[in-house]
């Protein structure tokens, strides 16, 4: 058995802000790289684990049934697109007519030829 005996003669020194202390254990170059080849190896892993939820089939959807117009002077994306959608519903055909169009903005020329979805 051990025993621990206190003497009140013991006083403790005043405690001084710990300094930072380096740390006794550091990587080696060859360290490094196999820390390294580890965590390749690991997202590798987990990355082919995960590609099943992002596979594409051979069918492609139904194309949507479009009708093309040609832009007259004075038409504007908003304009077409207001008389194609329902009241409250012009901004989703915007962005459907520059999907279906491969618009990068709302610019039109006159003569231009646009695919509409049809209603």
């Amino acid at each position: 058995m051990s025993t621990l005996s206190i003497s009140p003669a013991f006083v403790s020194a005043p405690v001084a802000p710990r300094l930072a202390r380096r740390s006794t254990v550091r990587l080696t170059r060859r360290g490094r790289v196999v820390f390294l080849l580890a965590f390749l190896a690991i997202a590798m892993i987990v990355s082919l684990s995960l590609s099943g939820w992002a596979t594409a089939s051979r069918e492609g959807g139904a194309p949507p049934q479009v009708r093309i117009v040609e832009v007259q002077p004075g038409d504007t994306l908003y304009g077409i697109a207001g008389d194609l959608a329902k009241p409250g519903k012009i901004r989703e055909m915007v962005h459907q007519i520059q999907q279906l169009n491969s618009l990068s903005g709302g610019g039109l020329q006159v003569g231009q030829k646009l695919a509409l979805p049809v209603q």
